[in-house]
């Protein structure tokens, strides 16, 4: 069982079974912030804010890690040995967002029988951690920042003011100055959330910390799921940093867990269990960088093809036999140049373009050939 009071919180992964209270344990700080320069420069922001209690703003795209940071913040801060209590603003619905931050008395609405104390109340001498602040509506931003101006709150029901200590950080997915001019967001709570910002850069700005994270998270879902599985291969970790990551870490996570649980024994290539929907970013200072317009759309049909024959395999449980007999519905699409392309687009299933574009696209993902 981890050691009382630390925090058992791994880069997508869920609670280990047997954990209880969901307790989680951070991760060390080189695989927090990896070996990039970006993130080394968020390490030290983060750690000259850690050390005050005034307001943090994190910003930064889904599934880069910012509640990872605003706990590892909170765990180097003054208020450590305080709560951290979280609050997902996008999925508490605004009429709802008030009684939780704030809590409620016997009798203030229609159900409720009993007093509850709200976020706020419970994050005293810790850390209030506001998730998403960009998805408040106006009306309770009004109120939220009535409560950061004097940190006095009074629950739903109630003429008692109370007074609360509590450290306060907030993450959003958004340029609240955008949401500013859109009429969406208060000025005026912005400067008061935006004592300090930190930006997390994404996933495909620090390649050079996928390595660390892969390997991170391939320990972490090998414990879990209590399987065998070796490090993850020079292809496979050269490939993982070729993709643009759209979903970033997250996206990584439930990229290696398909490593873990699937392997690579199956029939399957490294490129299937890698594959997360995302496509390959090519390197500004790699001879790739200067491709042609015919070279990447010769690249992102291939890419749409795969995914076809992906689709396929998956409807059919895998069963490469069906998957055979059901492409030939499938009319591949032929490379932009060629002469079968000219007209209709689109390459006839029975052409000798089409049947050999397609036919070692197939063998690429599952390793057999195509029925012709």
């Amino acid at each position: 069982m981890p050691p009382q009071g630390k925090v058992w919180l791994t880069l997508g992964l869920q609670s280990p079974i047997g954990c209880p209270n969901r307790e989680r344990l951070l991760p060390s700080d080189e695989v927090l912030f990896g070996l990039s320069r970006s993130m080394q420069m968020v390490r030290q922001r983060a750690d000259k804010a850690a050390a005050t209690d005034v307001a943090i703003l994190i910003e930064g795209e889904g599934g880069t890690g910012k509640e990872l940071l605003a706990r590892w913040i909170h765990a180097k801060s003054p208020w450590r040995d305080g709560p951290f209590v979280k609050v997902s603003c996008a999925a508490i619905p605004g009429a709802l967002l008030e009684s939780e931050l704030f809590g409620y008395e016997k009798g203030a609405f229609t159900g409720a029988y009993n007093c509850k104390p709200g976020r706020v109340e419970q994050s005293r001498g810790g850390t209030l951690f506001l998730d998403e602040v960009a998805n408040i509506d106006l009306g309770m931003q009004a109120k939220l920042l009535q409560f950061l101006q004097d940190k006095c709150f009074s629950r739903i029901g109630g003429d008692e003011e109370s007074k609360v200590e509590t450290r306060v950080i907030c993450t959003t997915n958004r340029r609240l100055e955008q949401e500013i001019d859109e009429g969406r967001f208060r000025m005026d709570l912005f400067y008061r959330i935006n004592g300090l910002k930190i930006v997390l850069p994404p996933l495909r700005e620090r390649r050079e910390d996928v390595p660390i994270l892969a390997e991170y998270l391939r320990e972490q879902f090998v414990h879990q799921f209590a399987v065998e599985r070796g490090p993850l291969s020079a292809q496979i970790i050269s490939y993982l940093q070729s993709l643009s990551w759209p979903g970033n870490i997250r996206e990584l996570s439930n990229t290696v867990v398909r490593y873990v649980l699937l392997g690579t024994d199956d029939g399957t290539t490294h490129r299937e269990i890698s594959h997360a929907r995302a496509i390959a970013v090519p390197d500004a200072h790699s001879p790739r960088g200067a491709a042609s317009l015919k070279q990447i759309a010769k690249d992102a049909i291939i890419e749409m093809q795969r995914s076809v024959i992906l689709d396929v395999l998956r409807a059919n449980h895998w069963n490469r036999r069906k998957g055979r007999s059901f492409t030939r519905f499938v009319r591949p699409v032929s490379h932009p140049g060629r002469p079968e392309a000219q007209g209709s687009g689109k390459v006839q299933a029975n052409s000798p373009v089409g049947r050999s574009n397609y036919q070692g696209i197939w063998v690429l993902v599952c390793g057999v050939p195509a029925k012709k």
